[in-house]
């Protein structure tokens, strides 16, 4: 791997380090992004074919992060005219998108009414619109694409917690009707007829949705494949360098890349240097009961608290409920996968209060890492003073919905054209 090339700006050392290289700063580390087994990856199936690390590549864009946020971003570079290579130091769909438990919301993690309070009434309402827009569109490419998924149109249910009690969760659903977002707030007895939950009232929202996130990736990543993307794994970018008219990557094996652009899509795997102000890493845990269909609740809603930590639960084609959550801050990957069972135990304690009728005997458990920024909204764009260079992190909760805003975005750009919502999204 090489060292910092003589007479570098510092943003562009900084650039460097972004990719994932190895400097006199210090890169992003490798961890190991989940634990156990997700229920996604029960069926064996294979990732698209990749191929091994180049020894020379000319492409428009390199894209690395071969999970969710990197097909996303893939596709609709492709849709705008643009050559794409791909690597990743793993595999594709290998890092922390199978983790996921793919509650497709365009409801953030922060409330309307407290991100209002943090960013101004206008940014938040255009921040709940852009991510109820980015759930609609992404169930439309599904279509476009005629990816099988299990893609299915899902209500949400969101219950009164620490964070938002009864009287709290009335507000917030008026504030979002004030902004013609589809929620409304319902009584105890519309609760339990809803779910068969035992709570004093809630937010129905319409228009979210649920998926696999396993094979609604390596349908995207097959997508993309055939229309003329290349895919490289297992190849780790160890340097990037400016070069005229774009930049120089060169793998660990010694190979060279030269790209116009190069967006970093790793998820929660970044170099410090590129995080931004009050962004965190959350470990989170997970199960998923055997198949118990006649278990099922009206409507299969997604359901959620106000709480932190926060629980949420859904299920899956076949029946069975995954309910996941307990997340705290991510200290070590030793320290999250020794909590497993614990955290297990938590789930499903406070799942059986809630569903009482339901088997919350696990037949998959897993633990995995997310990032997570200060206001719940990610960080978008064109890396500050590091010309071609762009990112996409800080996902929080909401992370396949905030890839498709992150797609839309950074095509965009790299079109060079405007977004609407650059100034709420972007690392400014």
């Amino acid at each position: 791997m090489k060292g910092v090339a003589a007479g570098l700006t510092q943003p562009l050392r900084a650039a460097r380090v972004a990719c994932g290289m190895a400097t006199s700063r210090k890169p992003a580390t490798v961890r190991d992004l989940r634990t156990g087994t997700p229920v996604w990856l029960a069926d064996g199936a294979a990732p698209p074919p990749t191929h091994v690390a180049p020894d020379s590549l000319s492409v428009d864009v390199a894209i690395i992060g071969g999970g969710i946020s990197g097909a996303l971003i893939a596709d609709a570079l492709l849709q705008a005219g643009r050559g794409v290579a791909v690597f990743d130091r793993r595999g594709l769909v290998a890092g922390s998108t199978p983790a996921s438990t793919a509650l497709l919301q365009f409801e953030i993690d922060q409330p309307l009414t407290m991100l209002s309070r943090k960013i101004g009434r206008e940014r938040a309402a255009r921040a709940w619109w852009r991510s109820a827009a980015a759930v609609d569109q992404l169930r439309a490419r599904v279509a476009d694409l005629d990816l099988r998924c299990g893609m299915r149109e899902r209500s949400t249910i969101y219950l009164p917690g620490n964070v938002l009690n009864a009287e709290a969760l009335r507000e917030e659903a008026e504030a979002r009707a004030r902004i013609g977002l589809r929620s409304a707030y319902i009584g105890r007895d519309a609760v339990r007829a809803l779910c068969g939950i035992a709570r004093p009232g809630a937010i129905v929202s319409q228009g979210s949705a649920e998926v696999d996130p396993a094979r609604l990736t390596r349908g995207l990543w097959r997508s993309a494949l055939a229309r003329g993307a290349q895919l490289f794994a297992p190849v780790e970018i160890a340097d990037v360098a400016p070069r005229r008219g774009g930049l120089r990557l060169t793998t660990a094996a010694g190979g060279t890349v030269r790209a116009r652009a190069v967006v970093h899509a790793t998820g929660y795997e970044i170099a410090p240097a590129l995080r931004p102000r009050g962004y965190d890493i959350i470990s989170t845990w997970a199960l998923a009961t055997r198949p118990q269909p006649d278990a099922m609740w009206p409507g299969r809603s997604l359901i959620w608290e106000a709480a932190d930590p926060y629980l949420y639960i859904r299920s899956t084609p076949d029946g069975r409920v995954i309910v996941g959550g307990e997340d705290e801050e991510f200290s070590s990957a030793e320290r999250r996968d020794r909590l497993i069972p614990r955290k297990i135990a938590r789930l499903q304690a406070k799942a059986s209060k809630l569903m009482p009728w339901i088997d919350w005997t696990p037949d998959f458990t897993w633990a995995g890492c997310f990032g997570q920024s200060a206001t719940g909204l990610p960080a978008i764009g064109a890396l500050p003073g590091m010309p071609g260079c762009y990112a996409a992190l800080g996902y929080g909760g909401n992370g396949i919905t905030f890839s498709m805003i992150a797609a839309q975005m950074l095509s965009r750009a790299l079109l060079g054209l405007a977004d609407p919502d650059a100034d709420i999204f972007g690392f400014s």
